[in-house]
């Protein structure tokens, strides 16, 4: 599915050649839920960037037909803007528009198959995410590991205030905030101030419940 006639017949062109393949429909974005319910495809290319309805909002439309067809979103496009998006709105595929003829072929019999197909322009963004998504688990790991009370006062480090200004927050003894202070940096693993902030931020921490007298 592309808005652009002379990609779309290239496309054909290119698939319909292989005698493995069978191209059943083309057409823009504005079709492209209806035509897919209509002809349901085993496979779909379907372009990530059009004027009328973008691709991502076609993913989302035909995620609840049953089967629904392995999608590969197919961009001209920097792949690190959307490939996260793509792959967590369902689509099996990213490829780009300059793939050769044969990569084409390809990745149409591997989606398939079953499988899920990467350009390589795309694996970085992939890769990235994984790792943020793994420091972001084992920042929430670290601060479950906090009692109640600490994971309120982290909230306030992770704010930038100090030890009184905590403790005024909290109504507690300023000691009282040292003590909760030096306990959370040794559990966090002997971190200083400013890292157990980071840590707190990618916990996605919450602030404390405003205190009542």
């Amino acid at each position: 599915m592309d808005d652009e006639l002379l990609v779309r017949s290239g496309l054909r062109a290119i698939l319909g050649s292989a005698g493995d393949i069978d191209v059943v429909a083309d057409c823009g974005g504005a079709e492209a839920a209806a035509t897919v319910a209509r002809h349901r495809p085993d496979v779909l290319l379907l372009d990530i960037r059009m004027p009328d309805v973008d691709g991502l909002t076609v993913l989302g439309r035909i995620a609840a037909l049953a089967p629904a067809p392995a999608v590969a979103m197919l961009t001209t496009f920097d792949a690190g803007e959307y490939v996260e998006a793509a792959l967590t709105a369902g689509a099996a595929g990213f490829l780009m528009k300059n793939s050769s003829p044969e990569q084409l072929r390809h990745a149409v019999r591997v989606l398939a198959g079953g499988s899920r197909i990467l350009a390589p322009e795309a694996m970085a963004p992939v890769v990235d995410g994984y790792r943020a998504s793994a420091t972001t688990r084992d920042a929430a790991r670290r601060v479950e590991a906090l009692t109640e009370r600490e994971r309120h006062v982290l909230a306030l480090v992770r704010r930038g205030l100090s030890n009184r200004d905590i403790a005024g927050r909290l109504y507690l003894a300023h000691g009282t905030v040292k003590d909760h202070v030096s306990s959370v940096l040794a559990k966090l693993g002997g971190v200083n101030r400013v890292q157990a902030a980071v840590v707190a931020d990618r916990a996605r921490l919450a602030d404390p419940p405003v205190q009542e007298r």
